[in-house]
């Protein structure tokens, strides 16, 4: 269990944490294990002693040490090589791909130990099945404890690098009680342990991405992989390793250049004043909130963010501003749970492919939509745009019209975003281009004016996502997989001349993005 979330968050980075990767991890899993039990049985009717099965485990242990370090350069080793060669369904084969080579062996050694474990433990046929048992329920209580233990204390303290590390040490303090008792292969497996050991230790200052230079901070916490990054003109928040920015705050007063600029409009709809309420589901580090703050002067802010250590980040490189109200917490409970209202609501909650189901459906919208004053605006931010109909933001905005009588979207010119605004009691449009005048910022009120003329209206669908039947990974997956072939076509382009070992040096040498 250890090994399968330490799995998720190695990935994570690469190839988001959505069910689908998910559903490819456990399935690797199993099918490891499973071979593992077939190869374990008939290895403990072949040998009398099971000293070969603890020959492997040390094999496993070593493994598991070393994925910290080789498992970064074979899991971008393989985004890189699959986009050149893949055109469809690129996420399923890299994600697939990258778990069998670096997760693979050790679940299929880990597999070979219950059957030996029955064959060399049950002494007494009458008692096999109490023999059993207690072996089973030991098995269950260490699946408990690796799953417990790796969530809530190695991942979020020590990281995922030295939560292998951790758990390779348990294997081989296991193999060496073994090795010891029986007197054999103790030099080779004493400085083989000592060498991975020491490499599993130092490859944890080999940061996920390592080919940047530019990182303020990288670290984990409970749900994400997060690095803050520095450039000439802003400092950047990334879940994602190879594409994406999350948060942004620019070094200069001016606009962003991102989808936050756009939803702008929605305090605008509202009256752009200061005594505005705004609410965001999705706080991240702040930066519609430091907007809201810097072009309206609003000081009744709140934020929720589900994850603490992005609270902290926005504190300590984001510059978040004091009258935030930052909660740390789910956005669905706490709009459930909140009874007051607000003249702006921004959704801010989708990741990726990573898309939360209860955020997505008609019933979330409702409620959104009972907590909106009488000028009240939602704006939500919806990352996977698409070409194609029938994708997930045609399945979001059929379902924010089935519940929000005015329903406008607009495409972002930079980042891919699109934005939505929703009213239901006046038309979204309209009210823009009545209150932008009001607008004091010179710079919005003319970004504004451009905009205003390329919303377009949503006439709704039966596009429906509920809280029954909301297949956001799959409706996701479908324009993130284009999303990628069309990112990394520019890699196909830099190394399509190049041979493999050349490809290899420049990995290793932290060039290669």
């Amino acid at each position: 269990m250890a090994v399968e979330l330490g799995a998720s968050r190695l990935l994570a980075p690469y190839f988001s944490s959505s069910q689908i990767v998910w559903t490819i991890i456990i399935g690797i899993i199993m099918i490891s294990m499973a071979i593992g039990n077939v190869v374990g049985g008939k290895m403990a009717d072949k040998y009398p002693t099971p000293t070969r099965l603890f020959i492997w485990l040390f094999a496993a242990a070593t493994w598991i040490m070393l994925i910290p370090l080789f498992g970064k350069f074979v899991i971008s080793g393989v985004a890189l090589a699959l986009a050149m060669i893949v055109s469809g369904n690129y996420l399923i084969w890299a994600a697939f791909l990258s778990c069998v080579l670096v997760f693979a062996f050790p679940l299929f050694v880990l597999g070979m130990i219950t059957p030996n474990l029955v064959k060399y433990a049950v002494k007494d046929l009458n008692e096999n099945g109490k023999t059993v048992g207690a072996i089973e329920a030991s098995g269950t209580i260490g699946s408990i404890i690796g799953t417990f233990l790796p969530t809530f204390v190695t991942i979020p303290y020590i990281g995922t690098s030295l939560t292998f590390v951790v758990f390779a040490s348990v294997l081989y303090i296991i193999c060496m009680v073994y090795i010891i008792l029986r007197k054999k292969y103790l030099i080779r497996t004493g400085i083989t342990l000592v060498i991975a050991l020491t490499v599993g230790i130092l490859s944890n200052s080999i940061g996920i991405a390592y080919w940047q230079n530019n990182i303020l901070y990288e670290g984990e916490s409970v749900y994400n992989y997060l690095r803050v990054e520095e450039t000439d003109d802003s400092v950047i928040l990334s879940t994602n390793v190879l594409f994406g920015v999350q948060s942004v705050k620019m070094k200069s007063d001016g606009l962003t250049g991102m989808y936050y600029d756009y939803a702008l409009a929605a305090p605008v709809m509202a009256g752009a004043t200061s005594d505005l309420k705004v609410l965001i589901l999705g706080l991240g580090t702040g930066t519609f909130a430091s907007q809201c703050v810097n072009y309206f002067g609003i000081e009744d802010i709140t934020g929720v963010e589900i994850d603490g250590k992005i609270i902290s980040l926005a504190k300590t490189y984001f510059d978040l501003p004091e009258n935030v109200k930052a909660i740390e917490g789910d956005g669905r409970a706490f709009i459930t749970d909140d009874k007051n209202k607000y003249d702006v609501i921004m959704v801010d909650a989708y990741q990726d492919i990573t898309i939360p189901f209860q955020m997505s459906s008609k019933e979330f919208f409702t409620l959104v939509k009972e907590r909106l004053t009488d000028k009240g605006v939602m704006v939500m931010n919806m990352n996977l745009k698409a070409d194609k109909e029938g994708g997930i933001n045609d399945y979001l905005c059929d379902t924010v019209k089935s519940v929000f009588d005015s329903v406008y979207t607009v495409a972002t010119s930079a980042s891919g975003n699109v934005e939505l605004f929703a009213s239901d009691n006046y038309d979204c449009k309209d009210k823009l281009a009545e209150n932008i005048p009001s607008a004091e910022n010179q710079s919005v009120r003319n970004f504004l004016d451009r905009i205003k003329g390329i919303l377009t209206e949503e006439t709704g669908g039966n596009l429906i996502l509920t809280d029954d039947k909301a297949p956001v990974e799959l409706l996701g997956m479908r324009v993130l997989d284009d999303m990628i072939i069309g990112e990394l076509e520019y890699y196909k382009n830099k190394f399509s001349g190049m041979s493999l070992s050349e490809l290899i040096k420049l990995l290793f040498s932290g060039q290669l993005f």
